[in-house]
């Protein structure tokens, strides 16, 4: 077996939600999806594809249908964008490890921004590459922030790829369009890649864009810039569990993905890619109500969170989570199983997104009933005091 794997962490999120996990006294707000199902019409055109026995294989890309849907939305939000730039992967996650099959070989460079989600650190890793992590760091107030001087020093005409996240995951951290300028002409001088996972992109609460979703580096670039930005159904949608996602990438690029999907999962399930059309055709009815409530359910949880003696955390512009501090507790794995057997509360620890996030804890507010996150804090009230 390859010392890669072996190396490999089991995810720490995973070791807390295994933890908690079928106890009915506890609040989960480990994991990074809503607890309200797909709306009834997406769900409905998955079953009418089942009932109409779309059960074979399709194109290696995905279906035209979805392809050309798919390259309308990115245009209605970043201007042109053609279907020749789109591959529909199974999922986000598939997205970034075919992205990255696809632009390094083992002994690259590759940087990222950290902390991150742990699927971007860890697959260029499995496939051999050198990774360097650029940190963000907090300031006195929970707000995340980047170095932007000590991240164009990382990259360097020996860098292949560079992956950043924002919307990030966990701290909400977004870059501007003006930071998003500069790393692109940099990289343009460098000759490096970008890997811009945007999946975060419409749960965007800062309100300083015209087309209500955050800065996209493919506001910027040029269909053959060296960019590919990963999207996916899962978060504007509600379709965490249907696995569906997509790459927009320069034209050139997109035959040698549809060859490397053919080897990783032949094609997207047919019944999957029609509910995607109608979440996409349904796009002005659904995401606009989700965006909107995800944010009051920000709104109501970190000024909550705030008032808590000893807790550090900030209104984040992005994402799905409110990113905490609890004064006095420095190891995040340990705090997080504690809040799990003594307050019922599930929250993901910062050590699984990167050493530099040690000490603090996730919690994803995407909840149905805010209740539910009043409840938690509640909980957490509780709890805190006793210690």
């Amino acid at each position: 077996m390859r010392q890669a794997i072996l190396k490999l962490e089991e995810s720490r999120i995973r070791e807390v939600a295994n933890a908690g996990m079928g106890r009915e006294d506890v609040l989960p707000f480990w994991f990074g999806e809503s607890d309200e199902v797909t709306p009834e019409a997406i769900r409905q055109a998955g079953i009418a594809s089942l009932q109409a026995g779309e059960t074979f294989y399709s194109h290696n890309l995905g279906l035209p249908a979805l392809r050309q849907a798919v390259a309308g939305y990115m245009s209605e939000l970043h201007g042109p964008v053609e279907p020749s730039r789109i591959a529909v992967t199974s999922g986000g996650v598939n997205a970034l490890i075919v992205a990255m099959q696809t632009l390094i070989d083992a002994g690259d460079e590759v940087v990222a921004v950290t902390p991150v989600w742990p699927n971007l650190t860890a697959q260029p890793v499995i496939l051999g590459a050198r990774l360097r992590c650029v940190a963000l760091a907090p300031d006195a107030d929970g707000v995340w922030r980047l170095d932007m001087a000590q991240l164009l020093a990382a990259v360097t005409p020996q860098t292949r790829l560079l992956v950043v996240n924002s919307p990030n995951n966990p701290t909400g951290w977004t870059l501007s369009r003006a930071e998003q300028q500069q790393i692109l002409d940099h990289c343009r001088g460098t000759g490096t890649w970008i890997l811009s996972d945007e999946v975060y992109e419409r749960l965007y609460y800062a309100g300083d864009t015209s087309n209500g979703a955050a800065p996209s580096f493919l506001d910027l670039a040029e269909p053959e810039d060296r960019l590919v930005v990963v999207q996916s159904f899962s978060k504007s949608f509600l379709m965490t569990g249907w696995r569906l996602g997509w790459l927009v990438m320069p034209p050139s690029m997109t035959p040698h993905v549809g060859k490397l999907l053919e080897f990783n999962t032949s094609c997207a399930p047919v019944f999957v890619q029609r509910a995607a059309l109608a979440a996409l055709e349904l796009r002005e009815a659904v995401t606009p109500g989700i965006v909107a409530h995800l944010k009051n359910c920000r709104d109501t949880l970190v000024p909550l969170l705030q008032a808590l003696p000893g807790i550090k955390t900030s209104k984040a512009p992005g994402g799905m989570y409110a990113f905490l501090r609890i004064t006095g507790y420095d190891d995040s794995l340990h705090l997080a199983k504690r809040l799990v057997a003594e307050a019922g509360v599930g929250l993901a620890p910062g050590l699984a997104f990167a050493p530099e996030a040690e000490g603090w804890l996730r919690w994803c507010f995407a909840s149905k009933d805010v209740k539910r996150l009043e409840e938690g804090v509640r909980r957490l009230a509780h709890w805190l005091p006793r210690q």
